[in-house]
């Protein structure tokens, strides 16, 4: 019998790495279809790196997770086996993906530059990676924005329906459109939001410290990742 549990516990995450590394496949193929494999390669290890900072961020917090799940055009997500206690650990998850993906565009961005001429594919992927950490922090939930400035306060997330819309007008996607049905319930809970609702509980509690630190981060890697995103375009 233990032989047996064994032998299931291992199929499960021989399983786990198949569906990441499988689905990673998948994204290759059908980017590399149409931006050719050296892009297709770094963008979705980008991808990668940014799930891998929420990844990280969680089991700091002691938060289960699951690994990677990539969709091409869609892009990745980790499974959150149990959701953050407070709104302070969900910035903290929220703020991982950004901050680690932004590192990892930023890393790719000073080789590209070593390799000349040659590394316009590693400075378009840098740009790639760039752009979507900023896009990502768009205040706006489930992006990881709206994570990050639940804990100033959720109505921010009001502030970001104009700023998704200017998105879709500048580039019309059907990706958008999936990110604004999925923020549409989000966005009316930020609408009736009343800060001393007994039925929040503790969730949304946080010292002036706390709030300052994150505002200033998230601010901060807007501004940079701004930059970094014009700059290399």
């Amino acid at each position: 019998m233990l032989k047996l549990l064994l032998l299931l516990f291992s199929g499960l995450k021989f399983g786990k790495i198949f569906m990441t590394g499988g689905t990673m496949l998948i994204s290759v193929v059908v980017y590399a279809w149409i931006f050719g494999w050296r892009y297709a390669v770094g963008f979705v290890a980008l991808l990668f790196v940014h799930e891998m900072g929420h990844f990280i961020a969680a089991r700091q917090r002691g938060l289960p997770v699951g690994a990677p799940t990539f969709i091409p055009f869609v892009g990745a997500w980790i499974e959150m086996k149990q959701m953050p206690h407070d709104a302070e650990t969900e910035a903290y998850v929220g703020m991982g993906g950004p901050l680690v993906g932004s590192l990892g565009a930023l890393a790719c961005y000073f080789v590209a530059r070593d390799m000349g001429p040659d590394g316009r594919w590693l400075l378009a992927v840098a740009y790639g990676g760039f752009f979507l950490n900023l896009f990502n922090l768009i205040p706006i939930s489930p992006l990881d924005g709206g994570r990050i400035t639940a804990v100033l306060s959720p109505r921010l997330w009001l502030l970001g329906v104009p700023v998704l819309m200017a998105v879709f007008w500048w580039n019309p996607s059907p990706i958008l459109i999936l990110v604004a049905i999925m923020a549409a319930p989000q966005v009316m809970k930020a609408w009736k939001f009343k800060a001393n609702d007994p039925s929040h509980g503790d969730y949304y509690q946080a010292s002036a410290e706390t709030r300052l630190t994150y505002a200033t981060a998230y601010i901060g890697l807007i501004v940079f990742l701004s930059v970094m995103t014009h700059d290399v375009h």
